[in-house]
């Protein structure tokens, strides 16, 4: 036992070792933020009985695929070998899958932000989405986009440490982070309709930014996550000037309605 972690846990002792792992887990918890944004707005669709299981589950899900794309991480890293040329790119698997689980957000964004903007069709379009919005379909759209996500997170990993213990750590904390942040996430939403608009404005984003990284042009994730942080925080300005004129706009108190008289 001694043996087993002075070989896969030495990097403990040492500063680098600690540096590597706090970083990697940072980064792996800002990039489970776009995975919880479409969890959020995916279960919010679900009657309130099924919720918190759908994000329990595809949470989970996420956690298992993660951990087992690890035990496969030769594979994983073969993934970024060029399988084909077209239009000046050498694509490889990792790119289709960037590709594939971009055109669908963009496409699920596209569609929930046709169904807010269009009340008609959404009264139309009522009873098609209630029998489209199970407990299983929505468990298999999260774990489609996991798939997405955990291919990503794991080549970038790889790309920070050669450590698998730092690896697996980093995974499951930000696992966690999700699971405990996933509620009250989706309950903010749901309290505040235009996030919802601001979150499916995120997924575009993020969906084209996997489109473009698969088809070799590179986004820094710095500016998209300087981009949504400040697209949030003015979303949180006009939150804050609405709670204040509501506020205002209220009457003082029933000595106010008789003094109208």
């Amino acid at each position: 036992m001694t043996d087993f972690f002075a070989l896969h846990f030495a990097f403990l002792a040492t500063p680098e070792g600690w540096a590597a792992m706090i970083t990697l887990i940072a980064m792996e918890v800002v990039l489970g933020i776009d995975n919880l944004i479409f969890i959020s707005i995916l279960t919010n669709k679900l009657p309130a009985q099924h919720r918190v299981k759908a994000r329990r589950l595809g949470i989970s899900g996420a956690l298992v695929m993660r951990l087992l794309l690890l035990t496969t991480i030769a594979y994983i890293v073969a993934m970024t070998t060029p399988l084909f040329s077209a239009f000046g790119h050498d694509f490889s698997w990792r790119d289709l899958i960037l590709i594939a689980g971009g055109l669908f957000l963009v496409w699920k964004a596209t569609k929930e932000i046709h169904h807010s903007v269009d009340p008609l069709d959404q009264k139309e379009d009522a009873v098609g989405r209630a029998v489209s919005t199970t407990l299983g379909g929505a468990i298999f759209q999260i774990l489609l986009l996991d798939l997405v996500f955990s291919v990503d997170s794991i080549i970038t990993a790889v790309g920070m440490t050669d450590h698998l213990a730092i690896m697996y750590i980093a995974v499951i904390v930000a696992i966690t982070v999700m699971l405990v942040a996933a509620t009250p996430l989706a309950d903010f939403i749901e309290r505040n309709p235009t996030i919802v608009m601001l979150a499916l404005g995120f997924l575009l984003m993020i969906g084209m930014t996997l489109i473009a990284d698969g088809m070799g042009f590179h986004v820094p994730k710095g500016y998209i996550y300087a981009a949504m942080g400040f697209s949030a925080l003015v979303e949180g300005l006009n939150m804050l000037a609405r709670r204040r004129n509501g506020r205002a706009a209220e009457p003082a108190g029933p000595d106010a309605g008789a003094a109208g008289h």
